[in-house]
Protein backbone atom coordinates (compact mmCIF):
# COMPACT_ATOMS: atom_id res chain seq x y z
CA UNK A 1 0.00 0.00 0.00
CA UNK A 2 1.35 3.60 -0.81
CA UNK A 3 2.51 6.14 1.85
CA UNK A 4 -0.15 8.36 1.07
CA UNK A 5 -3.01 6.05 -0.38
CA UNK A 6 -5.36 9.54 -0.87
CA UNK A 7 -3.09 11.30 -2.22
CA UNK A 8 -4.94 13.82 -5.26
CA UNK A 9 -8.43 12.67 -3.30
CA UNK A 10 -10.56 15.69 -2.91
CA UNK A 11 -12.60 14.66 -0.51
CA UNK A 12 -15.73 16.57 1.39
CA UNK A 13 -16.09 15.72 5.34
CA UNK A 14 -19.63 17.17 6.42
CA UNK A 15 -19.17 16.33 10.18
CA UNK A 16 -19.49 19.21 13.02
CA UNK A 17 -17.18 21.32 12.80
CA UNK A 18 -15.72 20.97 16.64
CA UNK A 19 -16.18 16.91 15.82
CA UNK A 20 -14.59 17.04 12.17
CA UNK A 21 -10.74 17.68 13.38
CA UNK A 22 -9.94 13.18 13.75
CA UNK A 23 -11.47 12.48 10.15
CA UNK A 24 -9.74 15.68 8.72
CA UNK A 25 -6.36 14.86 10.08
CA UNK A 26 -6.45 11.40 9.22
CA UNK A 27 -7.68 12.15 5.56
CA UNK A 28 -4.81 14.94 5.15
CA UNK A 29 -2.05 12.70 6.63
CA UNK A 30 -2.75 10.10 4.08
CA UNK A 31 -2.45 12.51 1.06
CA UNK A 32 -6.01 13.50 0.61
CA UNK A 33 -7.30 17.37 0.40
CA UNK A 34 -10.13 17.92 2.78
CA UNK A 35 -13.11 20.16 1.76
CA UNK A 36 -15.50 21.33 4.53
CA UNK A 37 -18.87 21.32 4.70
CA UNK A 38 -20.23 20.87 7.68
CA UNK A 39 -23.60 19.77 7.73
CA UNK A 40 -24.66 19.58 11.40
CA UNK A 41 -23.71 21.57 14.64
CA UNK A 42 -24.13 20.22 18.20
CA UNK A 43 -26.14 22.34 20.69
CA UNK A 44 -27.52 21.87 24.10
CA UNK A 45 -31.44 21.10 24.59
CA UNK A 46 -33.30 24.41 24.81
CA UNK A 47 -34.61 22.92 28.59
CA UNK A 48 -32.83 20.83 31.09
CA UNK A 49 -34.94 21.02 33.13
CA UNK A 50 -36.74 17.21 32.57
CA UNK A 51 -32.74 16.09 32.34
CA UNK A 52 -31.86 17.79 35.65
CA UNK A 53 -35.27 15.97 37.59
CA UNK A 54 -34.09 12.77 36.31
CA UNK A 55 -30.65 13.29 37.36
CA UNK A 56 -31.73 13.73 40.88
CA UNK A 57 -32.94 10.09 41.29
CA UNK A 58 -30.62 8.50 39.29
CA UNK A 59 -30.35 5.79 41.88
CA UNK A 60 -33.32 4.38 41.16
CA UNK A 61 -32.92 3.39 37.64
CA UNK A 62 -30.86 -0.48 36.89
CA UNK A 63 -29.99 0.84 33.42
CA UNK A 64 -27.83 3.54 32.15
CA UNK A 65 -27.26 3.42 28.26
CA UNK A 66 -25.21 5.83 25.67
CA UNK A 67 -26.08 5.93 22.24
CA UNK A 68 -23.67 8.60 21.72
CA UNK A 69 -20.53 10.06 22.52
CA UNK A 70 -22.09 13.63 22.24
CA UNK A 71 -24.58 12.60 25.39
CA UNK A 72 -21.63 12.39 27.47
CA UNK A 73 -20.62 15.67 28.41
CA UNK A 74 -24.07 16.67 28.77
CA UNK A 75 -24.53 14.20 31.04
CA UNK A 76 -21.44 14.83 33.42
CA UNK A 77 -21.89 18.40 33.50
CA UNK A 78 -25.96 17.96 34.67
CA UNK A 79 -25.06 15.33 37.05
CA UNK A 80 -22.48 17.45 38.79
CA UNK A 81 -25.09 20.43 38.72
CA UNK A 82 -27.64 18.77 40.71
CA UNK A 83 -25.01 17.71 43.07
CA UNK A 84 -24.31 14.36 42.04
CA UNK A 85 -21.29 12.75 40.96
CA UNK A 86 -20.08 9.16 39.14
CA UNK A 87 -19.93 7.64 42.67
CA UNK A 88 -23.80 7.77 42.39
CA UNK A 89 -23.47 5.35 39.51
CA UNK A 90 -22.15 2.45 40.87
CA UNK A 91 -24.91 0.67 41.54
CA UNK A 92 -26.40 1.61 38.11
CA UNK A 93 -25.44 -1.29 34.52
CA UNK A 94 -23.83 1.07 32.27
CA UNK A 95 -24.16 0.45 27.99
CA UNK A 96 -22.16 2.21 25.39
CA UNK A 97 -22.56 2.03 21.34
CA UNK A 98 -19.11 2.73 19.76
CA UNK A 99 -15.19 2.62 20.74
CA UNK A 100 -15.50 6.48 20.86
CA UNK A 101 -18.22 6.44 23.49
CA UNK A 102 -16.89 4.24 25.85
CA UNK A 103 -13.43 5.75 25.66
CA UNK A 104 -15.11 8.73 26.89
CA UNK A 105 -16.65 6.81 29.39
CA UNK A 106 -13.71 5.25 30.69
CA UNK A 107 -11.74 8.45 30.74
CA UNK A 108 -14.81 10.20 33.08
CA UNK A 109 -14.26 7.14 35.45
CA UNK A 110 -17.70 5.14 34.41
CA UNK A 111 -16.71 1.26 33.98
CA UNK A 112 -18.38 -0.33 31.43
CA UNK A 113 -20.86 -3.57 31.89
CA UNK A 114 -21.89 -3.73 28.10
CA UNK A 115 -20.20 -2.50 24.58
CA UNK A 116 -21.44 -4.77 22.05
CA UNK A 117 -19.23 -5.76 18.93
CA UNK A 118 -22.23 -4.38 16.52
CA UNK A 119 -21.63 0.03 16.88
CA UNK A 120 -25.49 0.92 16.89
CA UNK A 121 -28.32 0.44 18.99
CA UNK A 122 -29.34 -2.81 17.32
CA UNK A 123 -26.29 -4.10 18.71
CA UNK A 124 -27.02 -3.52 22.57
CA UNK A 125 -30.57 -5.53 21.66
CA UNK A 126 -28.77 -8.35 20.71
CA UNK A 127 -27.16 -8.36 24.20
CA UNK A 128 -30.09 -8.43 26.11
CA UNK A 129 -33.14 -10.16 26.30
CA UNK A 130 -36.77 -9.60 27.34
CA UNK A 131 -36.66 -11.52 30.21
CA UNK A 132 -33.68 -9.98 31.86
CA UNK A 133 -35.41 -6.17 30.91
CA UNK A 134 -38.68 -7.01 32.20
CA UNK A 135 -39.39 -4.39 34.79
CA UNK A 136 -35.78 -2.50 34.90
CA UNK A 137 -35.69 1.33 34.66
CA UNK A 138 -33.82 2.17 32.02
CA UNK A 139 -32.58 5.91 31.24
CA UNK A 140 -31.13 6.79 27.58
CA UNK A 141 -29.88 10.18 27.34
CA UNK A 142 -29.32 11.15 23.74
CA UNK A 143 -30.19 13.24 20.83
CA UNK A 144 -33.90 15.21 20.49
CA UNK A 145 -33.87 13.47 16.60
CA UNK A 146 -32.93 9.58 18.02
CA UNK A 147 -34.14 6.63 16.30
CA UNK A 148 -36.55 4.63 18.69
CA UNK A 149 -35.39 0.90 17.89
CA UNK A 150 -34.00 1.02 21.50
CA UNK A 151 -36.46 2.72 23.34
CA UNK A 152 -39.26 0.94 21.64
CA UNK A 153 -38.01 -2.43 21.84
CA UNK A 154 -37.13 -2.39 25.39
CA UNK A 155 -40.65 -0.83 26.04
CA UNK A 156 -42.07 -3.74 24.39
CA UNK A 157 -39.88 -6.15 26.45
CA UNK A 158 -41.59 -4.59 29.70
CA UNK A 159 -38.72 -2.22 30.87
CA UNK A 160 -39.52 0.91 32.13
CA UNK A 161 -37.55 4.04 30.18
CA UNK A 162 -36.98 6.90 30.42
CA UNK A 163 -35.40 9.01 27.51
CA UNK A 164 -33.49 12.22 27.99
CA UNK A 165 -32.37 14.94 25.34
CA UNK A 166 -28.89 15.80 26.08
CA UNK A 167 -28.28 17.68 22.89
CA UNK A 168 -29.80 17.92 20.11
CA UNK A 169 -28.05 18.25 16.34
CA UNK A 170 -29.17 21.41 13.88
CA UNK A 171 -28.24 22.59 10.61
CA UNK A 172 -25.53 25.56 10.71
CA UNK A 173 -25.58 28.37 8.49
CA UNK A 174 -23.14 28.15 5.62
CA UNK A 175 -22.51 29.06 2.04
CA UNK A 176 -22.51 25.60 0.39
CA UNK A 177 -21.35 28.13 -3.23
CA UNK A 178 -18.33 26.93 -3.54
CA UNK A 179 -18.80 23.10 -2.52
CA UNK A 180 -21.41 23.37 -5.21
CA UNK A 181 -19.34 24.69 -7.65
CA UNK A 182 -16.65 22.08 -7.07
CA UNK A 183 -19.20 19.44 -7.76
CA UNK A 184 -20.35 20.88 -10.43
CA UNK A 185 -17.01 21.10 -12.13
CA UNK A 186 -15.96 17.28 -11.19
CA UNK A 187 -13.06 18.55 -8.44
CA UNK A 188 -14.81 16.40 -5.97
CA UNK A 189 -13.43 12.51 -5.54
CA UNK A 190 -15.71 11.83 -2.47
CA UNK A 191 -18.72 13.11 0.46
CA UNK A 192 -18.18 11.57 3.53
CA UNK A 193 -21.50 10.77 5.75
CA UNK A 194 -20.45 10.24 9.58
CA UNK A 195 -24.56 9.87 10.76
CA UNK A 196 -28.18 10.42 9.28
CA UNK A 197 -28.17 13.95 9.75
CA UNK A 198 -25.52 14.93 8.25
CA UNK A 199 -26.83 13.35 4.51
CA UNK A 200 -30.28 15.39 5.14
CA UNK A 201 -28.77 18.46 6.19
CA UNK A 202 -26.28 17.97 2.86
CA UNK A 203 -29.13 16.89 0.61
CA UNK A 204 -31.21 19.83 2.36
CA UNK A 205 -28.24 22.15 1.52
CA UNK A 206 -28.77 22.06 -1.64
CA UNK A 207 -32.55 22.02 -2.03
CA UNK A 208 -33.53 18.23 -1.20
CA UNK A 209 -32.19 16.89 -4.06
CA UNK A 210 -31.38 13.67 -5.08
CA UNK A 211 -28.18 12.97 -3.49
CA UNK A 212 -26.98 11.02 -6.88
CA UNK A 213 -27.41 14.18 -8.89
CA UNK A 214 -25.71 16.75 -6.24
CA UNK A 215 -22.57 14.58 -5.95
CA UNK A 216 -22.43 14.06 -9.95
CA UNK A 217 -19.27 11.36 -10.33
CA UNK A 218 -17.93 12.16 -6.88
CA UNK A 219 -18.12 8.48 -4.50
CA UNK A 220 -20.32 8.39 -1.28
CA UNK A 221 -19.05 7.14 1.81
CA UNK A 222 -20.70 6.14 4.64
CA UNK A 223 -19.40 5.57 8.57
CA UNK A 224 -22.22 2.73 9.03
CA UNK A 225 -25.62 1.00 7.50
CA UNK A 226 -27.65 3.43 9.37
CA UNK A 227 -26.33 6.38 7.60
CA UNK A 228 -26.14 4.26 4.53
CA UNK A 229 -29.58 3.59 4.99
CA UNK A 230 -30.87 7.40 5.01
CA UNK A 231 -28.14 8.06 1.82
CA UNK A 232 -30.26 5.27 -0.17
CA UNK A 233 -33.15 6.71 1.08
CA UNK A 234 -32.03 10.26 -0.01
CA UNK A 235 -31.56 9.16 -3.34
CA UNK A 236 -27.88 8.52 -3.13
CA UNK A 237 -25.88 5.23 -4.18
CA UNK A 238 -22.68 3.94 -1.08
CA UNK A 239 -19.47 3.04 -3.10
CA UNK A 240 -17.80 2.88 0.37
CA UNK A 241 -19.02 1.86 3.24
CA UNK A 242 -17.06 1.26 6.68
CA UNK A 243 -16.95 -2.39 8.23
CA UNK A 244 -16.88 -0.45 11.66
CA UNK A 245 -19.05 2.51 12.48
CA UNK A 246 -16.18 4.39 13.39
CA UNK A 247 -13.50 6.85 12.22
CA UNK A 248 -10.83 4.22 11.92
CA UNK A 249 -13.52 2.21 10.31
CA UNK A 250 -14.48 4.75 7.86
CA UNK A 251 -10.82 5.34 6.99
CA UNK A 252 -9.84 1.99 6.31
CA UNK A 253 -12.83 2.03 3.59
CA UNK A 254 -11.66 4.99 1.83
CA UNK A 255 -7.90 3.80 1.79
CA UNK A 256 -9.38 0.20 0.71
CA UNK A 257 -11.52 2.08 -2.06
CA UNK A 258 -8.92 4.58 -3.13
CA UNK A 259 -6.18 1.68 -3.70
CA UNK A 260 -8.60 -0.82 -5.17
CA UNK A 261 -9.17 2.14 -7.93
CA UNK A 262 -5.92 3.15 -8.25
CA UNK A 263 -4.80 -0.68 -9.15
CA UNK A 264 -7.59 -0.52 -11.15
CA UNK A 265 -7.22 2.32 -13.32
CA UNK A 266 -3.23 1.17 -13.25
CA UNK A 267 -4.10 -2.09 -15.06
CA UNK A 268 -6.38 -0.78 -17.29
CA UNK A 269 -4.00 1.34 -18.96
Amino acid sequence: MPDKPLAGKRIIVTRARRQAGTLAQRIEALGGEVIELPTIEIEPPADFGAFDAELTRIESYHWLIFTSVNSIDPFLARLNHVGKSVMDLKKLKTAAVGAATAERLAAAGISLDLLPARFQAEGILEALDAESMCGKRVLIPQAASARDILPGTLRRWGADVTQIEAYRTVAPACDSGAVKRRLQRGEVDIVTFTSSSTASNFSQLFGGAALSSIVGNAAIACIGPITAKTVQELGGKVAILARQSTVDGLIEALVEYCTTASVTDTRSN
